[in-house]
């Protein structure tokens, strides 16, 4: 008896490290079974997923005040890195295999790692972290635009491309195109769109080379972000000086974006996926800038116009139906 077909991974961009993670457990997960993983009903994991990865931007805000923003990306893929090699020690399960993998991991991990990571990092030195949890919202509206190039087999639909235009009117909305964009940096507001449009092309990167590669999530994305770790580090001791000191606050920070946000965060969403399939799990994307927006607004005092929940709910809008697939027909 052959084996269950599997599912089409979507263009999930829920995690910003978890393009190879979600296609290989999208993958590996047989599209009619549910399968339960973890002590907390998923709905709860859900919720702390959204929390955790909505909270990022405010993390990474918080980093930015004691370390240069490579640092603090640095400090995100290598506590992530150690988090996931932990998981990985205690399941005893290996590291991937073969130089070809490795070299895929290693594009895999500058597209969706190390210049996102670094992108996003240097945004929020002139832009809220409100705005780059909205930005990184963005990402879908690429991923579209990009598998229409890029995918033969994402057809375009008049949904889909009403979805992208709304989308990036949205994105006009949030910077307050009516007023010349003025109030809102410019060149953060690129460095975060830019970061956005990182993911969608790495994804589509890893879907093209690493789908159906040996090895569990874990261990791809483990091994991805452990070469994150290498690329900064060169890059950091290159372009910034060691830190003179580690403030209690910005350190603890780092340290929670590499081991929750990325590293906790991304094993969570391993069960997620298996558990209810890749695309419920990446309706998280949706919960990101809100949460983003709110702990921007009561932590960090960030201020909120009227224009940036609106434009914001608009993207998520236009997100949600870039994301929408032409029903299948019935069989005569």
């Amino acid at each position: 008896m052959s084996a269950p077909a599997a599912p089409r991974p979507t263009l999930s961009t829920a995690s910003p490290a978890s393009a190879t993670l979600t296609a290989a457990a999208a993958a590996s997960a047989p599209a009619t079974t549910a399968r339960r993983s973890g002590l907390l009903d998923w709905r709860i994991r859900f919720a702390i997923l959204s929390v955790i990865w909505g909270f990022s931007f405010l993390l990474i805000k918080v980093g930015t005040e004691a370390f240069a923003p490579f640092q603090v990306a640095l400090g995100r893929v290598l506590f992530g890195a150690l988090a996931l090699l932990a998981v990985l020690l205690v399941r005893r399960e290996p590291l991937p295999r073969g130089l070809r993998t490795w070299g895929h991991l290693t594009v895999a991990a500058l597209l969706l790692n190390t210049a996102p990571f670094s992108l996003f990092a240097y945004a929020e030195l002139s832009i809220p972290s409100s705005l780059a949890g909205i930005c990184n919202a963005t990402s879908p509206l690429w991923g579209m635009a990009l598998s229409l190039v890029a995918l033969s087999e994402d057809r375009p639909t008049r949904r889909r491309f009403a979805g992208l235009g709304l989308g990036f009117l949205g994105v006009l909305t949030v910077l307050g195109a009516w007023n010349g964009f003025s109030g809102i940096d410019a060149r953060g507001t690129a460095f975060a769109l830019l970061a956005s449009l990182c993911y969608p092309v790495g994804w589509i990167y890893v879907r093209r080379t690493l789908a159906g590669t040996p090895g569990s999530p874990v261990s791809l994305t483990g091994g991805q972000l452990m070469v994150s770790t290498l690329q900064l580090a060169l890059v950091s001791a290159v372009f910034t000086s060691a830190p003179a000191s580690f403030p209690l606050w910005p350190t603890l920070s780092v340290v929670a974006l590499g081991a929750l946000g990325t590293g906790l965060a991304l094993q969570m969403q391993y069960g997620l996926v298996t558990e209810i399939g890749p695309t419920t799990a990446q309706m998280v994307t949706y919960f990101i800038p809100v949460i983003a927006t709110t702990a921007g607004v009561l932590v960090l005092g960030e201020q909120l116009h009227w224009n940036t929940p609106v434009g914001a709910a608009v993207v998520l809008l236009g997100a949600a139906l870039t994301q929408t697939r032409a029903a299948a027909r019935k069989p005569a």
